[in-house]
């Protein structure tokens, strides 16, 4: 009753011994199933009419099957001396007023979540009676944009008169000019649907005459006025909560990705236990719980965080719901426990066979444990895993490794099983000279070439037939799916890439050039993902449909990199020049002389969720070398304050931005701290050799250079017994990370030709086995669903959500993100 932080019986006892605190208040539900009476039994719950969140509420404890009683009490430790509430006699008054409050208080999960969660959404009362216009507007199922002033996104569709224009004043804004408002101004016709993220049962409906987000029960009726038909979809069906998003145009589902990934209509066998644990969907959040099935599937993490989970407890903050590795030791002890994953008692099976209402009874099985409180820590400030949306499972991973980098001080560093190094070999296409580097990469993306599919002539035919039905408003054909060879996939990744751009230091000046990539080293677990995702029209990325044949052992050993050759001639070290901004420049310079940046490619990772000037100084300082790079840079800077700033170039007397700072392993520009900032953390009791280092290795950034020192105290307490004349020797000292905000440095097995100073790395053989791998559902990141499957104990699993079960047709060839582990060298 002094922190207002919530315990279990196993913790409350540590609590008290750390914090001295005594007073809790213990609450307690009883569940107990209605009595069915005379009049036929308990009435059904209805469905939740919610339809911005994708939330399978309709079987748990809060229906109308069930009576609730609740009980609270007052406990004093240690004597566990117990005062049942209320209670007025025997309490002091401001006692009772702070339990009154306690129990008549929101939850915290609710004060965090958007107005929609909490407030029942009502039909419109324009719904029934909508007169829309026989105007003959056909909607296309893509390449849409607003009808005055060309926006492609946060697009709304009047159901009156089937006009397409921008919105601004729903939810986020999140871009737009709010021309659906004015339009309805001028024409007071009062529907929209927002038209990004349309499905059948999922459909953002607003209503301009009553200023609030409505539901349509005759949606489909009114969509199909102009052309959207999504009833089709309807008699698929849904299933756990999530709906069939590769329809989120009107064209035909592909029914088959949404049964196969679902192993649906197979009778799968549950099954229980320490590593069988589920996870409860939050709504739109199995990308986050197929990423962390996964990863505490892994020994590593297992032995990071479950391994140490006495001691990370007994040493978390006295608010353990901010602490990482506390939240982190929680979720998989959760998952690897058992305690959460139970068969049901012989007694509630009988039960189940002699009503038969397996639905009502549906609780008695295992509903997977709920990650709400490490959700709300691991998104904390992300501008997209913040939110209730769908996200992709790649992005999140990478962000998931960045947090464990940031917060692995004291414990073993999981992240050294997934990291390694990628030798990069660019040769100038004028001088024929080469240039090698290396970056660190956890991640191998893998392109698709549709080019090299087994199918090219069904393909092919397919197209045809599509754009045909298209340009007649007639039903698109039957999807055909693109069956690609795993060897045409890695013959595409060795593939030169062509880079237009490229500065050549034996120029000066810039030049084509030609990229390869081969690994420097072989991680311990190597983690491929698909390139599935490609942008269209409208920005959004949508998923190509591919099935490709991924073998179960996986031997790469041939793109290990061999560094320079013989007969090789390297480019000179120098640097590209300092690109000065126009007012510095002499006024006879013509503009033509600013830097260049790809606005496309920036437009193109802004629709990924990502500010528009963060985009663009990610081109610049990748030298528009392409969206990915960029990514790259997004990635290693987002934590950064100035992360959305608008792009302020150096100016002359400044050097430029680091090479290695924008997410390339090449060498850094000279770039000193200034004096003031090595005397503030000088002043504050750290030496000047790691002051420098730390300012140098997050860019003269004082704020993430202070966390750079706590997050390399066990590398500070090696060097400190070293020659104390080091210090003096700042000037010299070499940029840590290729891959700067990733803070690399833990034990680890050093690769031979690898010194103490850069990142850690266990190279080993680049043979692997197929362990797990995660696969979508739906058309665009942005929407569907995600399921993972993972081998355990000789045969794969399959995780849904809180349902996992013995897998009978694993679909290797549909999944997106593959784990594999390195085989021993026996």
């Amino acid at each position: 009753m002094n922190t207002f932080l919530g315990f279990g019986r196993e913790h409350v006892e540590r609590h008290y011994r750390k914090t001295g605190q005594s007073v809790y208040m213990h609450l307690k539900r009883h569940v107990k199933e209605k009595a069915t009476g005379a009049a036929g039994g308990a009435i059904s719950r209805r469905r939740n009419g919610k339809v911005f969140l994708d939330l399978e509420l309709n079987r748990d404890f809060n229906g109308d099957e069930y009576d609730c009683e609740d009980e609270a009490k007052l406990v004093i430790f240690p004597d566990h001396f117990e005062i049942p509430l209320p209670n007025i006699e025997e309490l002091p008054a401001l006692v009772t007023i702070a339990c009154d409050a306690v129990l008549n208080a929101a939850s915290a999960y609710k004060k965090q979540e958007p107005d929609s969660w909490d407030e029942e959404i009502q039909v419109s009362k324009h719904a029934r009676s909508l007169r829309q216009q026989d105007n003959g507007v056909r909607i296309p199922p893509s390449g849409w944009k607003c009808q005055k002033c060309e926006m492609k996104e946060n697009l709304w569709l009047n159901l009156s008169d089937g006009a397409v224009l921008c919105g601004k004043w729903f939810f986020d804004g999140s871009g737009g000019n709010g021309h659906a408002l004015d339009h309805f101004k001028d024409t007071n016709f009062p529907l929209a649907v927002k038209l990004d993220n349309l499905t059948p049962d999922i459909a953002d409906i607003y209503s301009f005459d009553e200023e609030e987000a409505v539901l349509d029960p005759q949606i489909s009726e009114h969509l199909q006025h102009f052309g959207i038909d999504i009833i089709p979809i309807q008699r698929n069906g849904t299933d756990n909560g999530h709906h069939n998003t590769d329809n989120t145009n009107g064209m035909r589902p592909r029914v088959s990705e949404w049964e196969v990934i679902q192993e649906s209509g197979m009778k799968l066998k549950a099954v229980y236990g320490s590593g069988f644990t589920g996870i409860k969907n939050l709504g739109n959040s199995c990308y986050l719980g197929t990423i962390m099935q996964v990863l505490f599937s892994i020994p590593e993490f297992q032995r990071a965080y479950v391994g140490n989970l006495q001691r990370i407890y007994d040493y978390s903050p006295l608010d353990p719901s901010t602490d990482f590795s506390t939240q982190m030791a929680k979720l998989g002890h959760g998952l690897l426990s058992g305690l959460y994953s139970k068969p049901p008692m012989k007694s509630e099976l009988i039960e189940q066979v002699m009503k038969e209402e397996y639905k009502v009874l549906d609780w008695h099985q295992p509903k997977g444990i709920s990650l709400k409180m490490f959700k709300a820590l691991v998104s904390n400030g992300h501008p997209e895993f913040s939110s209730n949306r769908q996200q992709d499972a790649q992005k999140f991973f990478l962000h998931l490794i960045n947090l464990v980098e940031r917060n692995s001080v004291g414990l073993e560093n999981p992240n050294n099983a997934f990291r390694y190094l990628v030798e990069e070999r660019v040769q100038c296409c004028q001088t024929q000279k080469v240039r090698y580097t290396q970056k660190v990469d956890y991640l191998m993306q893998l392109p698709a070439p549709i080019e090299a599919a087994s199918n090219r002539e069904e393909l092919i035919a397919y197209e045809a037939k599509r754009n045909e039905a298209e340009e007649n408003m007639r039903a698109p054909p039957e999807p055909v799916r693109a069956r690609i060879p795993f060897t045409a996939c890695l013959q595409a990744f060795t593939e030169p890439e062509n880079v237009p751009d490229f500065w050549s230091s034996e120029l000066q000046a810039k030049s084509a050039g030609v990229k390869t990539s081969r690994f420097a080293s072989f991680p311990e677990y190597l983690v491929v993902q698909i390139k599935k995702f490609t942008f269209v029209v409208d920005w959004v990325p949508k998923k190509v449909d591919l099935s490709i044949d991924i073998p179960d052992f996986l031997d790469l050993s041939r793109l290990r990199g061999t560094g320079l050759q013989a007969g090789e001639q390297e480019l000179p070290d120098l640097t590209p020049p300092i690109v000065l901004p126009e007012d510095t420049r002499d006024n006879s310079m013509n503009s033509s002389d600013s830097p260049e940046i790809d606005e496309s490619a920036a437009m193109q990772l802004a629709e990924m969720g990502f500010p528009l000037e963060a985009c663009r100084k990610a081109i610049y300082y990748t030298g528009n070398m392409g969206p990915e790079m960029a990514f790259n840079w997004i990635i290693a800077h987002m934590e950064e304050p100035d992360f959305a700033e608008p792009l302020a170039l150096p100016t002359f007397m400044e050097p430029g931005p680091s090479v290695a700072g924008s997410g390339l392993a090449a060498t850094p520009l000279e770039n000193h701290p200034p004096e003031e900032s090595i005397a503030i953390l000088t002043s504050m009791g750290f030496p000047r050799r790691h002051s420098v280092q730390a300012l140098k290795a997050t860019n003269n950034n004082l704020e993430r250079a202070l966390d750079w020192i706590f997050t390399h105290t066990e590398r500070e307490e090696e060097e400190e017994t070293s020659d104390a004349l080091s210090d003096m020797a700042d000037t010299t000292e070499p940029n840590d990370s290729a891959f700067s905000n990733a803070n690399m440095h833990s034990d680890s097995t050093l690769s031979p030709d690898q010194d103490a100073s850069g990142p850690q790395i266990k190279d080993g053989p680049g043979r692997y086995e197929l362990f797990a791998f995660i696969s979508h559902i739906g058309a665009s990141t942005m929407s569907g669903h995600y399921v993972c499957h993972i081998k355990k104990e000789g045969r794969w699993v399959i995780f849904n959500d809180h349902k996992v079960c013995l897998s009978e047709r694993p679909p290797k060839d549909l999944g997106y993100i593959y784990f594999y582990r390195r085989l021993s060298s026996s």
